[in-house]
């Protein structure tokens, strides 16, 4: 069932309450919505498990490309925690979402009981961005579903022994068929909200990394990823060596997490916080 509240600005946004226990606080990826998650709601241990489309994205308001940062989308997180009466939860974050995630580790850590991250941390490689810019912001050149599900794999490179199956499902969930075709569930304005920050200057991110300091983490990473580098999963748990990884196989941007080894870590990562 999908909820709706209202930021301080105004923005409706579109929300997903399901379960009870532990709270959890998915946050999906740059041009994602909620179903990104759909795959690993059966393998979680049972918790209460929260998740939003940002603003501009899926069921939420459009408020255009100024207001589609991180540090807004951070802020719409803590003010979905406050609408549900939550004083604090963990949160999976999924690329962009885990970029959030670290964000409110440094401003907003008393919130959190824990982070993982699905094929994100303080380092992204320039490669990675590039491809999603070649993307962003930008219908898809065809007609139905199935014509999607057939180019996906070829426009993924690094995914391996993936069904076919799941490659349909990939694009049922994350584009909506319209008489004049495929298309995109967000504002295409996220393009300009993407080069604003892929043009800006680089920043770095340790410093969010570590504030994580004192909360269970995880890292999920894709072995084949072209954002996450093996040589920056292994600094993190350098300074987290009770850092949870795992590396999924034949996976590149971004892992399912319903494959083995993803769902090994988000086990361990629930009971740590636990």
């Amino acid at each position: 069932m999908v909820g709706h509240f209202t930021t301080a600005d105004g923005a409706r946004l579109a929300y997903a309450d399901e379960g009870t226990g532990l709270p959890v606080l998915c946050l999906a990826g740059l041009t994602r919505t909620m179903a990104d998650f759909d795959y690993m709601v059966p393998h979680l241990p049972p918790c209460r498990l929260i998740r939003m489309d940002y603003r501009g994205r899926g069921a939420s308001q459009w408020t255009g490309a100024a207001s589609y940062t991180v540090p807004q989308e951070a802020k719409d997180a803590v003010a979905l925690l406050d609408h549900l009466g939550l004083a604090r939860a963990a949160v999976i974050g999924t690329s962009r979402g885990g970029l959030i995630g670290m964000l409110l580790a440094a401003v907003a850590k008393d919130r959190l009981l824990g982070l993982c991250l699905n094929d994100v941390g303080p380092e992204i490689h320039r490669a990675g961005l590039e491809r999603i810019f070649d993307y962003v912001g930008r219908n898809p050149a065809v007609k139905t579903h199935a014509e999607l599900a057939a180019r996906l794999p070829r426009n993924m490179p690094g995914f391996a022994n993936v069904p076919e199956s799941r490659w349909l499902e990939e694009a049922v969930k994350h584009y909506t068929q319209t008489a004049e075709g495929v298309q995109i569930t967000y504002d295409p304005a996220l393009r300009d909200a993407f080069l604003a920050a892929f043009e800006g200057p680089p920043v770095d991110l340790w410093p969010l990394w570590d504030a994580t300091a004192g909360l269970p983490v995880a890292l999920i990473r894709g072995a084949n990823s072209d954002l996450l580098s093996a040589e920056t999963a292994a600094e993190m748990a350098r300074r987290r060596p009770d850092m949870i990884f795992a590396e999924v196989p034949d996976r590149a941007h971004i892992p399912f997490l319903d494959e083995r080894e993803a769902v090994a870590a988000l086990r361990a990562f629930v009971e740590a916080l636990a």
